[in-house]
């Protein structure tokens, strides 16, 4: 894969490198969000989880914190310093304490301000990798991480979760700094990618 994303430092090198180990990746370039919500966020990378589990489905998750009814696949940041398949394997464990296999790098999100100049970086990006689940218990191992319940999905109903966040109220809410709304617009980008590019190749890639 070529990046057409601009990335820092040594970012296009360490994709590179996934998409030689893990294969060709859908690369999706995304406007959202004002230049003051994306400095919000604290950190420039995050990975997503998508991971399925014997049944075929993909598992999902709510927090303490989500409105009534959301549930989303997992995501957590990359650390300044990590490396994003690091990220990958600690998140999953703090998230679903669940061991698994990494089998693909589905997608690429690069999101740039709505507000920003043509020639300015993307602001954020997001890696979501395919997990296939080999064994463990089902259950966060960091209490921080507030996850109330898990909920699996098929990968065809991803559309309909980017369509709910898509839709989330426009309501500030102190616990998350920012509106429902602004919230949920990347998020939902992120499951369309992800659905996307699962539908692309539905085999799985395993």
């Amino acid at each position: 894969m070529t990046l057409r994303i601009p990335a820092p430092g040594d970012a296009e090198g360490e994709i590179a490198g996934l998409v030689r180990r893990f294969g060709p990746t859908l690369e999706r370039a995304v406007a959202v969000g004002t230049d003051a919500f994306w400095r919000r966020q604290g950190r420039t990378r995050e990975v997503c989880m998508v991971i399925r589990r014997p049944s075929g489905r993909l598992l999902t998750a709510t927090k303490t914190l989500y409105p009534a009814g959301v549930y989303r696949l997992l995501t957590g940041g990359v650390e300044p310093g990590e490396r994003v398949l690091a990220a990958l394997l600690r998140e999953t464990d703090e998230e679903t304490g669940l061991r698994v296999a990494v089998r693909r790098l589905l997608a690429v999100i690069a999101y740039r301000a709505e507000d920003a100049a043509d020639d300015d970086p993307p602001r954020f990006r997001t890696f979501a990798f395919l997990l296939d689940e080999l064994g463990g218990a089902l259950g966060a191992t960091d209490p921080d991480e507030r996850i109330a319940a898990y909920g699996e999905v098929a990968p065809e109903d991803l559309r309909a979760i980017a369509e709910q966040l898509e839709r989330l109220p426009p309501v500030y809410d102190p616990r998350i700094g920012e509106s429902w709304r602004d919230w949920g617009r990347p998020r939902a980008a992120l499951h369309q990618a992800v659905h996307d590019a699962l539908l692309a190749a539905p085999e799985g890639g395993a």
